[in-house]
């Protein structure tokens, strides 16, 4: 088998600055190239005897720290890595340290990376059988730290996981009106992309997978330094797929209605007051 991409140590989960770096290069021209917006999925990512320590300590998961069972997210349940059996914590620990971030860095030509020491929104996603999540644009401002998002990086665990069992990573146009690209969540594979308001992404096949493993993968999200109080930030935003069933998030429509006409300063109170009662 081929040398893996990132080149960590399995035992101690070390990486060198140096070879991080250089792992990024063969994939950077690529990466920023791609269209419709910046993405790319990366095969044989991380040594894959770490992430099989890492599936055998999911087997004891806690309970969930979050879990969606809607018609934009059925089924699917997060935890947060400070819940998580050691090996696994510390996996995410260190994929949110200085040589990692440099990686990144170098692929995706986004300088000035900062990592979420709170994980907010990342961790190990889990989606059953019969489990979606519509496409979608994500929440675009982390407001405990004042960041932009940038970022996001999701790493596949599924073993032997075939295309007809769905749950494919899928990206799609910025006008919504084509499917540009589908990757298969397969063991060891990488994907990464910039996010934005228009970036939409999702997994909308069900899953279907006839020995009733879930899909799961690790999501983390990496921002800037780059937001400002102009600027309007917004949850995650579903939008339905031409001629499908998928349905609109009322609540979501609200606010974003509400995001298009009002200033910034304005909007920001009035979520604030209409979210405690509810409308939100």
């Amino acid at each position: 088998m081929s040398q893996p991409v990132i080149q960590m140590d399995p035992e101690t989960l070390s990486l060198s600055t140096e070879s991080a770096k250089a792992a990024a290069q063969p994939y950077a021209e690529a990466y920023q190239s791609a269209q419709p917006y910046a993405h790319g999925c990366i095969d044989n990512f991380l040594p894959p005897e770490i992430l099989e320590r890492v599936r055998k300590e999911l087997e004891d998961l806690p309970e969930p720290e979050s879990s969606f069972d809607r018609a934009q997210e059925r089924l699917k349940t997060s935890y947060s890595p400070e819940r998580l059996l050691p090996y696994t914590r510390n996996l995410f620990y260190v994929l949110n340290s200085r040589p990692f971030i440099l990686f990144l860095e170098k692929l995706t030509g986004i300088e000035g990376l900062i990592p979420d020491p709170y994980f907010m929104g990342g961790g190990i996603h889990k989606v059953a059988n019969g489990g979606h999540l519509d496409i979608h644009a994500d929440f675009n401002h982390h407001g405990k730290l004042n960041l932009e998002r940038r970022l996001n990086v999701l790493i596949y665990l599924n073993q032997d996981w075939k295309e007809e069992w769905g749950g494919q990573f899928e990206i799609w146009s910025t006008d919504m009106t084509e499917k540009v690209n589908a990757y298969v969540p397969i063991f060891n594979r990488m994907c990464c992309f910039s996010t934005g308001s228009d970036t939409w992404h999702g997994n909308p096949e069900p899953v279907n997978n006839p020995n009733g493993d879930p899909r799961m993968s690790i999501a983390l999200y990496y921002f800037t330094a780059t937001w400002d109080d102009t600027r309007k930030g917004h949850t995650t935003l579903f939008k339905p797929r031409p001629g499908t069933a998928d349905q609109f998030d009322k609540k979501i429509a609200r606010r974003q209605f509400m995001g298009n006409v009002l200033p910034p300063f304005i909007y920001r109170r009035v979520v604030k007051l209409l979210s405690k009662v509810g409308y939100f």
